[in-house]
C-alpha cells in the first residue's frame, strides 16, 4: 500500500495516517527493547508475527463483545485502527508473581496470586513507566473514577479471555498489559482496547517445563526471541508448519 503520513512512532510499532476517515494504520516492526530501550536488538520477522496474534486476540475479543480499536488486517505487517484518545496509563494484569512485582514484594518468582490483580503505571518513559495508585489517576485528570471502574472490569474480562486461550494449549499466562483509548460513537462515549496483544506485551510460561515464551527470552539472554514467538503462533493455530519443508512454519492467511 502508498505510505501515507507518520504520526508516531513508538518502540514497537508506527502510526500513519488511515486509509479512511477516523483511522490509522498501525505498522509493527522488528525491533525488539527492554529494560525501558536500555537493551535493543532487530528481530527479523517480529513485528509479521506480532501483527498476525494481535489480529488474532482483537478479533477474540470483539467476538466476546468487548470492545478494541482493530478494524482489519491490510497485510503482513499492518493493520487499520480506529483513531482513539489513548489513556496515559498501562494497566497491568497478574496472575502469577514475576519480573518486578516479585522483586518488589520479595515474593518468590511463579508464585500464585490469590486473585488476579490490576496494577496501573503512568506512560512515561524518561520516568520509567512509574506505578501508579488509583487516587493519582483520579486527582490528575488521567480517568474519572467511573472510568477507572470500567477499565478495571474490562480489563479483567480479557484476562479471563486470555487465560483460557493459554491454558488451552499448555501456556500459562503469568501477566500482561493493555492500553485502553477513548472514541466517541454519535453522543457516547467509550472505552476500547487499543495498542496490541502479543507475546511483546504478556509474560506466557509453558504450564509443564515453565519455559518462557515471551519479551523476558530478550530480556534476559534465554534464546531466540523469534522462535519463542513462533512457538506460541504455532500452538495458536496462527502458523502452520509446512508438511514438505518443516524447518519453514507458514503463515495461514
Amino acid at each position: 500500500m502508498a505510505r501515507r503520513k507518520m504520526v508516531y512512532e513508538g518502540k514497537a510499532k508506527i502510526l500513519y495516517e488511515g486509509t479512511e476517515p477516523g483511522t490509522f494504520v498501525q505498522y509493527f516492526k522488528d525491533d525488539a527493547t527492554a529494560n525501558n530501550a536500555e537493551k535493543k536488538d532487530v528481530i527479523d520477522g517480529k513485528g509479521v508475527l506480532n501483527n498476525r496474534m494481535s489480529e488474532f486476540f482483537m478479533t477474540g475479543l470483539e467476538h466476546l463483545g468487548i470492545p478494541t480499536h482493530f478494524l482489519k488486517r491490510l497485510n503482513m505487517r499492518e493493520q487499520l485502527i480506529r483513531q482513539c484518545d489513548i489513556i496515559p496509563l498501562e494497566v497491568i494484569v497478574r496472575n502469577v508473581a514475576a519480573g518486578s512485582m516479585a522483586k518488589r514484594l520479595g515474593i518468590e518468582e511463579g508464585t500464585k496470586l490469590p486473585r488476579p490483580i490490576v496494577e496501573f503505571s503512568y506512560k512515561n518513559d524518561d520516568l520509567g513507566d512509574p506505578l501508579v495508585p488509583e487516587e493519582y489517576i483520579i486527582a490528575f485528570g488521567w480517568a474519572a473514577q467511573q472510568e477507572l471502574d470500567d477499565i478495571i472490569a474490562l480489563a479483567l474480562r480479557v484476562n479471563d479471555y486470555l487465560s483460557g486461550v493459554m491454558y488451552g494449549v499448555g501456556i500459562k499466562l503469568v501477566d500482561f498489559k493493555i492500553e485502553i483509548g477513548r472514541v466517541v460513537e454519535g453522543d457516547f462515549q467509550r472505552l476500547v482496547i487499543a495498542d496490541e496483544i502479543s507475546p511483546d506485551s504478556c509474560r506466557l510460561w509453558d504450564i509443564q517445563s515453565g519455559k518462557k515464551l515471551d519479551k523476558d527470552v530478550f530480556r534476559h539472554d534465554l534464546g531466540d526471541l523469534a522462535d519463542a514467538y513462533t512457538e506460541v503462533a504455532q500452538r495458536l493455530g496462527i502458523l502452520q508448519v509446512n508438511v514438505t519443508q518443516p524447518t519453514k512454519p507458514t503463515l495461514i492467511n
